[in-house]
């Protein structure tokens, strides 16, 4: 395993210890709320803390971009955090959640590890290396159209929510062409199509993707740059979705 993996490994199995360790105390937590649907509680800014702490023991030198703390350190290499994707879940014991965390080196994502503390799953990929769960090699579906094809989402929220008309268009033409939709919770574990999401939700999982042979792009079909709206999947699976969702797609949301 590469040291940088290996590093991502360590401090996200602790995040997820220390998540998990304080499932019980929920009723209990310091909750703030972001914005309308939005929150933070003590746990993820201790998970984000002892993430970047475990990081800079090995690499002082390196940069962090983190959903509760923001941006700090060096440029060269960044660490891309979300401490606890699936915050409203966590609060309310539904247990979809996990520690996203991905490694830049010059704008580039080289590393990403995605780990399911309530599952104990742990996906990894290095660039070049493929993706792997548990250290077994994945791979994307063989699915080749969306009839048949189960489609993740996430809903709007947050500023996005004036683009709730035109999502429920784009959700009504793929509830009826696909085996159907679910909604979990969280964009690391389920990512597939949504709007106005964060360079911390879809980091790791862009990664995972394109080395388990799939594509990830925007609502038009163009390059992804990491925050923003989002098309990923199985190649065939991930055409068919444009295709299907641009005649719903307001220009302004295609390739942002």
């Amino acid at each position: 395993m590469q040291p940088l993996l290996n590093i991502a490994v360590r401090a996200a199995r602790r995040a997820g210890d220390l998540i998990v360790r304080n499932l019980d105390r929920v009723p209990s937590l310091g909750v703030r709320s972001k914005s309308r649907n939005d929150f933070v509680t003590d746990i993820d800014q201790l998970a984000e803390r002892d993430i970047i702490e475990t990081i800079r023991r090995s690499h002082p030198d390196h940069g962090f971009l983190g959903e509760e703390s923001g941006r700090s350190g060096g440029d060269e290499f960044v660490w891309i955090i979300d401490p606890l994707d699936g915050t409203t879940n966590f609060l309310h014991g539904f247990p979809t959640f996990a520690v996203s965390l991905a490694c830049e080196y010059r704008g580039r994502l080289e590393h990403a590890v995605v780990y399911d503390p309530m599952r104990q799953e742990l996906f990894t990929a290095s660039r070049g290396d493929g993706a792997q769960l548990d250290a077994r090699r994945i791979r994307v579906s063989k699915q080749l159209e969306l009839e048949g094809a189960l489609i993740a989402t996430g809903f709007p929220y947050r500023a996005n929510a004036r683009w709730i008309d035109e999502y429920l268009a784009m959700l009504k033409v793929v509830m009826q062409q696909t085996a159907g939709i679910r909604r979990p919770g969280a964009a690391s574990l389920d990512l597939f199509w949504e709007i106005g999401l964060n360079a911390w939700d879809t980091a790791a999982g862009t990664l995972l993707i394109t080395e388990a042979g799939g594509r990830i792009g925007t609502l038009g079909g163009g390059e992804y740059r990491q925050g923003g709206n989002v098309i990923a999947g199985a190649p065939k699976v991930y055409e068919a979705l444009v295709e299907c969702l641009r005649p719903h797609v307001p220009e302004e949301l295609r390739e942002t």
